[in-house]
């Protein structure tokens, strides 16, 4: 059950973290709202027995926190 939440939660997380990787002003800020989406999805799916939902989650984390971290977390 955890794990289907997880991957609910993964899936509304990862169009803004697409989204968020677009280079044009103010976009990436998208990221804001999709990495702790994608936090509380990893946080559910570590209380399941699947790892499906975790490793979305965890691949979104690492894409949005990747963006913020180049960008210095603004633009």
């Amino acid at each position: 059950m955890f794990n289907a939440l997880s991957l609910l939660i993964g899936l509304v997380a990862l169009p803004f973290a697409l989204v968020g990787i677009i280079p044009f002003p103010f976009v990436p800020l998208v990221n804001w709202i999709a990495f702790p989406i994608a936090l509380t999805g990893t946080v559910v799916g570590m209380l399941s027995r699947g790892a499906a939902g975790r490793n979305l989650n965890l691949l979104i984390l690492i894409i949005s926190g990747a963006r913020l971290m180049l960008t210095g977390g603004f633009i």
